[in-house]
């Protein structure tokens, strides 16, 4: 069920009209998992693939073109997702075997296929094979133009570990650097990660085993946490926790 603004249609309805209160999605009975983009949505089927929906201009939907849909349509080569995850404009999936995909607008490296070419189907994530959880990032963007889609991705390791890529211009990637990255990369000095946050626009934060939190990146309006509007290129403790 979705509702809200669906000018491009992202509430997957068949329409574009907005709703003050949910309606189904179109076609969908079996979801165990539905990420919200900013234009787009995609759910992940009990059988392992993943349908999208909505704005499609840069094939953020991953069904090989750049057709908008008003309905869900299923996502390329995808069986056997065990996560989905949707940014401003791309997408990117966890498999069962611990790999990663991703599809969409690439412009800052976010799909971390090592190019800043866009991709209207999935792409392989090189170098990544016991992810446990992804997490990509949202940026101000309008279908006209305005904003920019500036985003990134992360995804944390079986170890504890956190590697992150693409847009890197306030230390959002968490290397020490403020340099965008095309391959995942990993965050300085995390090596006990249990969580990732989900969806920061310029930053991006980890809750570790022993419960404290650790954000990284813009910090303007002080969303890291640490007593400052510093922003960090690494990641730095959230003050009160645990």
């Amino acid at each position: 069920w979705c509702w809200g603004y669906n000018a491009y249609g992202q509430l997957g309805d068949g329409s574009t009209a907005n709703r003050v209160a949910p309606g189904l999605v179109a076609g969908i009975s079996d979801a165990v998992e539905v990420s919200a983009g900013y234009l787009h949505t995609c759910a992940r089927h009990r059988s392992g693939a993943v349908s999208c929906w909505g704005y499609n201009v840069h094939g953020m939907l991953g069904d090989g073109t750049t057709v908008t849909r008003l309905v869900p349509v299923a996502v390329s080569g995808i069986a056997t997702a065990a996560e989905v995850t949707s940014g401003t404009a791309h997408s990117c999936v966890r498999l069962a075997d611990g790999s990663m995909r991703c599809w969409g607008y690439n412009a800052y490296g976010q799909l971390g296929d090592g190019t800043t070419v866009t991709r209207p189907v999935p792409g392989v994530v090189p170098g990544l094979s016991t992810v446990v959880e992804v997490s990509t990032g949202d940026d101000v963007w309008r279908p006209s133009g305005s904003g920019s889609a500036a985003d990134r991705t992360c995804a944390r390791l079986a170890d504890g570990t956190v590697r992150c890529w693409g847009y890197n211009g306030y230390g959002g990637v968490g290397d020490g650097t403020t340099t965008n990255r095309l391959v995942p990369t990993a965050v300085f000095g995390l090596t006990d990660a249990t969580e990732l946050a989900e969806g920061g626009r310029y930053h991006t934060c980890a809750r570790r085993a022993d419960r404290t939190l650790m954000c990284w990146g813009y910090n303007g309006n002080g969303q890291l946490g640490d007593g400052t509007t510093s922003s960090r290129a690494a990641p730095g403790l959230v003050a009160g926790f645990p």
